[in-house]
């Protein structure tokens, strides 16, 4: 076992793990932060996307005990963050989202193209998204719907 320390959303934290427990499974099965989502475990379809540092990140990839020191955010941190919710208002009105599994790890990857001004046509969109698979909807809908927040946003986002 070895000891971390991070900060998850906010809350310090410490704990003894595995040496090859990964940030995903920690999350899910130790905080049960299940919004992180496990889909391919290889880093592929983006289900466990979560913020290290502020940047996004495979969380199924990550190993825990490379996260000590570190900060996370999961998709559970964002509650009365103003992107986010403008995110979700507009994945709601362009029914952006079918069953579900992608969302939490779309809406962060949405968030973070938002914040570093990458959501401003279709095709920085769909190519900031290339790593977050749908199964559902074909993407057309998610895209309207970041298209759709990021003008709602505009310049507020620089700021969030």
């Amino acid at each position: 076992m070895t000891a971390i320390r991070l900060q998850i959303n906010g809350a310090d934290v410490a704990d003894d793990v595995p040496p090859r427990l990964s940030l995903a499974d920690f999350l899910r099965e130790r905080r049960n932060l299940t919004g992180t989502h496990l889909g391919c475990e290889h880093g592929v379809c983006g289900a466990c996307t979560v913020l290290v540092d502020g940047a996004p990140a495979r969380s199924c990839l990550m190993l825990a005990v490379a996260c000590d020191e570190r900060r996370i955010q999961t998709i559970e941190a964002f509650a009365d963050d103003p992107v986010m919710q403008a995110l979700r208002r507009n994945f709601h009105q362009h029914h952006a989202l079918q069953c579900g599994y992608c969302t939490p790890a779309m809406l962060i990857t949405a968030r973070d193209l938002i914040l570093r001004r990458r959501a401003g046509s279709e095709r920085e969109i769909r190519d900031g998204l290339a790593g977050n698979i749908c199964r559902c909807t074909g993407y057309t809908n998610i895209v309207t719907a970041i298209a759709a927040a990021a003008k709602e946003l505009g310049t507020e986002a620089a700021n969030a």
